[in-house]
């Protein structure tokens, strides 16, 4: 572990700082024996000549065992601090490619997810009971649609809802009307995705909204997707409808973020989040903040990098690399981590 480095050096220091410590008592000691000693020489007069001098020599030899362990003291600390930076540099540089990998890991695995959602709603705009309604919608039309809705969510279950509007923003039918009653009062008419259905080029294209709480779902928070829905369920025919499918996000972004491959140490002061494009966080494994606080990302490292934030918490980000013909939202990944003391 990286860590060990910064705990060796530590270790190092301690036990250095603890040796010199002794030297310079022993020093201390040494030329107090030899200043005892000059004076005890000088009273022996001319027979304490001799044992002056050697007082003398052990007076200078603790003088420089001093001046040698302050050196000592001086260079060894440098050297350690100089560890201490490099270690902790590399902890940050190993924990912070690690939570890039992670991060990039985390929003590939939603852009694979969401690419399915695209390809969903764009199969079914041309499902034959979708496409009678909205070119007719009677009761009965109306009714076997609902019905047929009802029969693909129960095989999708990562959907809330699917609703089939006509041009006007209207709902024609909906897969689950008892348990969302307030879908069939909606009108759909000024939402950026409804519009942009309508008016696409063709029945290949998709709109997508950013996450949002649907009211109409029970306040549920939700991924829309939609599509245009065209004559004769051909991709180049007259619009007639718009279908829009409603990908249970809550339930569907908390099973991503709480499964990054974190060991059970880091899960205790790791969060992992996804974030739009506006940085507002859409999902959290702490459940804090979700679709109300953002997060700055230092974007000029790049589409993914790592950096310390002003808690000193190491930040893993990487921007979503779309999947497929999938481009993404721009989107992003993210790791935050405290460095534990």
């Amino acid at each position: 572990m990286p860590e060990r480095i910064i705990a060796l050096a530590k270790e190092v220091s301690n036990l250095a700082n603890k040796q010199i410590s002794e030297i310079q008592s022993v020093s201390r000691l040494t030329k107090i024996l030899a200043m005892n000693a000059l004076v005890e020489s000088a009273h022996a007069g001319e027979f304490g000549k001799g044992f002056a001098i050697v007082a003398q020599e052990v007076s200078e030899i603790s003088d420089r065992m001093s001046r040698i362990s302050k050196e000592f003291s001086s260079n060894l600390g440098e050297k350690l601090k100089e560890i201490d930076t490099l270690g902790k540099t590399l902890v940050e540089q190993i924990r912070g490619g690690r939570l890039v990998d992670l991060a990039h890991n985390m929003i590939e695995i939603m852009d694979r997810n969401l690419y399915e959602r695209s390809c969903d709603v764009r199969w079914w705009a041309t499902d034959s009971a979708v496409v009678d309604v909205a070119t007719e919608p009677e009761p009965e039309k109306k009714s076997y649609a609902s019905q047929r809705l009802s029969v693909i969510l129960g095989a999708y279950t990562v959907y809330l809802d699917i609703w089939i509007l006509d041009c006007q923003g209207k709902v024609l039918a909906s897969g689950r009307p008892q348990e969302f009653p307030e879908v069939a009062k909606q009108n759909l008419s000024n939402a950026a995705w409804f519009q942009e259905a309508l008016n696409s080029n063709s029945g290949n294209d998709f709109s997508v909204a950013d996450i949002e709480v649907a009211s109409a779902l029970n306040n549920r928070a939700v991924a829309i997707y939609a599509s245009s829905i065209r004559a004769g369920g051909e991709a180049t025919g007259k619009v007639i409808g718009v279908l829009g499918i409603f990908f249970d996000w809550e339930a569907q972004s908390q099973a991503i973020v709480d499964s990054v491959h974190l060991t059970k140490e880091e899960k205790d002061h790791s969060t992992a989040l996804l974030v739009d494009s506006k940085f507002r966080i859409i999902a959290s494994s702490k459940k804090t903040g979700v679709l109300t606080d953002k997060i700055p990302l230092k974007l000029e490292l790049g589409s993914q990098g790592n950096y310390l934030n002003e808690k000193g918490e190491i930040v893993g980000f990487s921007r979503t690399p779309g999947y497929e013909t999938y481009q993404g939202l721009g989107w992003y990944g993210v790791i935050v981590q405290e460095q534990k003391k």
